[in-house]
């Protein structure tokens, strides 16, 4: 299979010459979550080098807390073996054209039932940049409200309740990076 990558053939480096030129993609999986693409490219000192590519359309999470919890989920990971992995609600970019600050909007609501008024971008970073195109956008979602979506996937969450008072033992617990990556800013923003 082929297909076009759909991020730009060349990538600019200092002094605003291309840094390397993609040359060529060839999809070799394309599935509901992830396409996978082995690309070659051209760097500027004229080497050719061959990519596999695990290209994903982004996801966002959500740091969700009332001054008094933060709200968490466990739910199975069955790719790392982890039956109740502990993370804050997230989900993937998958509504066309929908802006990462309503999936974020959207997920909270599906995963834990809640809404906020009050919306902050934290960070928006690459998973794992050596393989895959994966964009993660993080919020800080406070002022919480009741609010329910129906989820139309088969999810299975146990939404928790983590004191801020005890939020060094839930990082200590963590094993998610986009989790860590969120409660550690908001360890530092609370001063805990």
């Amino acid at each position: 299979m082929s297909g076009d990558g759909g991020q730009g053939g060349a990538s600019v480096g200092a002094g605003g010459e291309p840094a390397f030129e993609r040359l060529a993609v060839d999809t070799v999986y394309r599935g509901r979550l992830i396409d996978v693409r082995i690309e070659t490219y051209r760097h500027r000192d004229g080497e050719d080098v061959t990519r596999e590519i695990v290209h994903h359309q982004g996801a966002v999470g959500i740091v969700a807390h009332d001054g008094e919890h933060v709200w968490l989920v466990r739910q199975p990971r069955e790719a790392v073996g982890e039956p109740a992995l502990l993370e804050i609600p997230a989900g993937r970019l998958d509504v066309a054209g929908e802006q990462p600050l309503h999936t974020a909007q959207r997920e909270l609501a599906e995963e834990v039932g809640l809404g906020a008024r009050s919306w902050q971008p934290i960070v928006t970073y690459y998973s794992s940049a050596g393989f895959t195109d994966e964009r993660v956008h993080l919020f800080h979602a406070t002022d919480l409200h009741e609010r329910h979506a129906d989820s139309e996937e088969n999810e299975r969450i146990e939404v928790v309740q983590w004191p801020l008072a005890e939020l060094e033992r839930a990082i200590a617990e963590c094993l998610d990076a986009k989790t860590l990556i969120g409660l550690t800013w908001l360890a530092r923003r609370l001063n805990i």
